[in-house]
């Protein structure tokens, strides 16, 4: 899964694709740009954002065998 789970300024839930983010801005309200040049504005802070990118990535860096056992 390339994905990670925000939410909106209006509270809604939505789903990223961690592949796709560019930038991360705090200005102060977190404003995510991705590849293809559009912004999502979340209530989450950058380094919550941060967070779950790296969370993502370490997942799918982890050999197979393990993925199981986490799943």
């Amino acid at each position: 899964m390339h994905m990670i789970k925000v939410t909106t300024l209006d509270k809604r839930e939505i789903i990223l694709n961690a592949e796709l983010i560019e930038r991360i801005e705090s200005v102060p309200e977190t404003v995510i740009t991705l590849t293809s040049g559009k912004k999502v504005l979340v209530n989450q802070t950058a380094d919550e954002v941060i967070t779950r990118v790296i969370a993502y990535r370490r997942q799918i860096l982890q050999p197979a065998s393990t993925q199981d056992e986490v799943e």
